[in-house]
């Protein structure tokens, strides 16, 4: 019943695709149908792809990869686990063919897609397409197979450097220049899709600078190139045979082509493959601060004229940022002298620079500013918190919809706090309120309002009260879990 329907939807639309195209045809007829004034012009034609495909179609491989379960059989061969939470639309396209359910262990295969960036052998691909791999085996244009070695991997963008020895030089591409491409460029991309072998498609850029909640350096290419399941790992050409993009997810509520894709641009991946091929891992600059976005309410109760910097919700104990000097409240308007737009621009900005590397922030504090200097550490070795949110009882009074109870000892151990740090817990948001607009919870945890510390549930009462009764919104800090942030509350 489902393949029919299906079939029928798909049968309705290629009806409607062909009426489409019959009108489109009837209109480009008449609009080149000679007149007085353009008998003499020729409609414009675009050239082949023919010879940069031909070109450059030896250095992408096929890379099929043989994994063994060491775990309880699923009805399902294991897929790698996606990053983002939209996985429902948003996946990384990785050929792995379901499982029989056969008692473990037992051996699933994947297909991807890869590259060659030196003649030496080095291929690149995604992280998730080798991710827990037994074997590897690339296949050359050729039909030649290689035992592939992994070189290193980074799972934060997802990408993958391998080596394989072919006792000879190997055809190779190189990366292109992606800060240049610009939406409405032609690509090419090329890759294994489905298993069927190399498989060349065009399309153009159809947006820069993607952000799919897949990780915190996201600066994804989106083309409209066709790409499925199997062209993980594979190049995206401009029309100078240049890498410009590995391809690595698709938007896709029906798990095929829509035409929406996403490729890591080659700025990002040219740095992250040469770090891989020096030392195996990717060393990242840490500032040990949790950052957020600034609204537009956040940005007035600050003082500010346009909502533009990032603004440090929580200085991490024993950081960079917090032996530098930063507070809660500070604004990064500027990273070694490169002006911030926001949150994802000095994540970028400080993953880019090597650990130990001192660095000068513009800080605004207070309506003043600040140079600030700070020796960076090492991501790969910052702390992680985890706590639990906290439970509590109905409080009566409620300004802005906002119940508060106190602050106990069983709270600070369940949210990992220190002994002596003071606030007041939210026990209930009214429905319809203002906090509740402003996405506040029970379990969340004020500390300040309007930059003071919260001493006690008077205090936080006494301040919200003030802030229901004027024009300007209370700047609160509230911690939920392991983070916290700054949140604008006021009447509306």
């Amino acid at each position: 019943m489902d393949g029919t329907i299906a079939l029928r939807r798909r049968s309705g639309w290629l009806a409607g695709f062909a009426a489409g195209a019959i009108a489109a045809a009837a209109a480009v007829v008449a609009n080149f149908a000679p007149s007085a004034h353009s008998a003499t012009e020729s409609p414009v034609v675009v050239g082949s792809f023919a010879d940069v495909v031909e070109r450059v179609s030896p250095a992408v491989v096929n890379i099929a990869v043989t994994k063994v379960s060491r775990t309880a059989p699923t009805s399902a061969a294991p897929r790698p686990q996606a990053r983002s939470p939209l996985d429902e639309f948003f996946g990384r396209f990785f050929e792995a063919p379901f499982g029989t359910g056969v008692p473990q262990p037992r051996r699933t295969e994947g297909l991807g897609s890869g590259f060659i960036v030196d003649a030496d052998g080095y291929v690149v691909t995604n992280n998730h397409v080798i991710d827990g791999a037994d074997e590897i085996v690339v296949t050359l244009q050729d039909g030649r197979k290689l035992d592939a070695t992994l070189v290193g991997t980074d799972p934060q963008t997802d990408l993958a450097l391998l080596k394989v020895d072919a006792r000879g030089k190997l055809p190779a591409v190189a990366f292109g220049d992606s800060e240049r491409a610009r939406v409405g460029d032609w690509v090419i991309a090329i890759g294994n899709p489905f298993g069927l072998g190399g498989t060349a498609t065009a399309g153009i850029i159809s947006a820069r600078g993607r952000d799919i909640r897949s990780g915190p350096y996201d600066d994804y290419l989106q083309i409209d190139a066709p790409i499925n399941r199997g062209n993980s790992g594979g190049p995206v050409f401009n029309t100078a045979g240049e890498v410009i993009g590995v391809n690595t997810a698709i938007f896709s509520p029906n798990g095929g082509n829509i035409g929406i894709g996403f490729a890591i641009p080659s700025s990002q991946a040219k740095s992250v493959v040469a770090a891989l091929r020096e030392n195996g891992a990717v060393q990242r600059g840490w500032l040990g601060v949790q950052i957020q976005e600034l609204d537009e309410e956040i940005a007035a109760s600050l003082g500010l004229d346009a909502p533009k910097g990032a603004l440090v919700a929580e200085v991490l104990a024993d950081g960079p940022a917090e032996r530098a000097g930063l507070r809660a409240g500070d604004v990064i308007t500027a990273f070694a002298g490169r002006e911030v737009d926001g949150v994802r621009a000095l994540t970028r900005m400080v993953a880019d620079r090597d650990p130990r590397e001192t660095v000068t922030l513009d800080v605004l504090r207070d309506g003043e500013r600040h140079e600030i200097r700070v020796e960076l550490g090492d991501r790969s070795a910052s702390p992680t918190v985890a706590a639990a949110g906290p439970r509590g009882n109905r409080a009566a009074e409620r300004p802005l919809g906002l119940a508060l109870r106190p602050l106990t000892d069983r709270d600070r151990a369940e949210l990992g706090l220190p002994a002596g740090t003071a606030g007041a817990v939210v026990a209930a948001v009214d429905p319809g309120s203002p906090a509740a607009e402003k996405g506040l919870q029970p379990g969340d945890v004020i500390t300040q309002i309007d930059r003071r510390p919260v001493a006690s549930v008077d205090d936080a009462l006494a301040a919200l009260r003030d802030a229901a009764g004027r024009e300007e919104p209370a700047l609160l800090l509230v911690r939920r879990g392991d983070s916290q942030r700054f949140v604008a509350l006021g009447r509306g």
